[in-house]
């Protein structure tokens, strides 16, 4: 893979990273080559699903305010605001940590696509030397093409997930989300389900906790401090992730979503309404897009360049991406 797809609405001020992509041929054997090593997965013993599906928080159902009242970013497409209905569902309260996902890795023996792939994308401050490597998608230098990134090597060899076992796992692509479900029985929450839980049951706010970037003249969340892309001064405690239970949960129970780690949902990329619409619809594809969307932000967000830290962002990614920011959480 020496190609990136950086689609035609990504500039530097409104993309989280490219994904990877050569031919279409070849993007499309990659992709059924992905979705056969999901259909490998052997699903874990009950015992095992019962144990992971009691660490769900339940959501109530009913109708609140889901998207921005308007865009800051109009190729996100997440405005206008509009009030959708969701029936009461579970979701996990943290994105999937690092020990949790090498649970699963060790009962299947999956390969994820960066360790199938051999590299992945890695920020560059995360990296001692950039001349080392000096591919990157085009004008985005800071996200580098690293050999041997992968969950397990965040930054790539020689790094490892010691001392990290509470952060989220990352590296990790729509499809490795997606196999990670069959293996727990469970599954990606629907984007609307997303922004449901995220939101904490307050309605019409920027964050979980409400409009205050700092409450209490504090820092809630693991975003960037400093200047973006050249110095993190971690004031908010974190350079890169944070553990998944790190800061204070919403009112719901939910840690984190905001900040630290983008996670996956279910649906593809497209408008807004078209995934309010109809849950199953939406999730099986009715937007014209490939790329699956991306919620909640990351520790790279920063006013200056992504200011994608709220509780209704989103961004799109091809499902095969994988970034050191990425990452998801499950439902039922």
């Amino acid at each position: 893979m020496t190609q990136y797809d950086c689609n035609a609405n990504m500039t530097e001020q409104t993309s989280a990273c490219c994904a990877p992509v050569s031919t279409t041929a070849e993007c499309a054997e990659r992709d059924h080559r992905y979705v056969q090593a999901i259909a490998a997965i052997q699903p874990a013993a009950q015992a095992t699903q019962d144990d992971l599906r009691n660490l769900l928080v339940g959501v109530p159902g009913g109708f609140f305010y889901f998207g921005a009242r308007k865009s800051t970013y109009p190729g996100d497409l997440d405005a206008p605001r509009r009030r959708v209905r969701v029936d009461p569902f579970r979701i996990s309260p943290t994105a999937i940590s690092n020990l949790e996902f090498a649970r699963f890795i060790a009962a299947t023996g999956y390969r994820t696509v960066a360790e199938v792939e051999g590299w992945s994308f890695v920020f560059h401050i995360f990296l001692a030397n950039l001349e080392d490597w000096p591919q990157h998608p085009p004008g985005l230098w800071w996200w580098r093409k690293v050999d041997g990134a992968t969950w397990r090597y965040p930054e790539g060899p020689g790094s490892s997930i010691v001392g990290r076992d509470t952060h989220p796992a990352v590296h990790v692509t729509w499809y490795d989300a997606k196999a990670y479900c069959k293996w727990a029985g469970l599954r990606l929450p629907a984007e609307v389900e997303w922004e449901r839980a995220a939101r904490g049951g307050l309605a019409k706010m920027k964050f979980p906790w409400g409009n205050a970037l700092h409450p209490d003249g504090g820092f809630a969340m693991n975003t960037w401090q400093g200047d973006f892309p050249d110095t993190n001064t971690g004031e908010d405690g974190f350079v890169g992730t944070a553990p998944v239970d790190a800061f204070r949960p919403n009112e719901f129970g939910l840690y984190n979503t905001t900040g630290n780690v983008w996670e996956w949902v279910e649906d593809r990329f497209g408008n807004l309404a078209q995934n309010a619409a109809n849950l199953q619809e939406a999730s099986q594809g009715a937007a014209p897009s490939n790329e699956r969307v991306q919620r909640g932000g990351s520790y790279l967000c920063h006013q200056s360049y992504c200011d994608r830290y709220h509780v209704h962002s989103r961004t799109h990614n091809e499902p095969d991406s994988s970034t050191g920011n990425s990452s998801f959480r499950v439902a039922e």
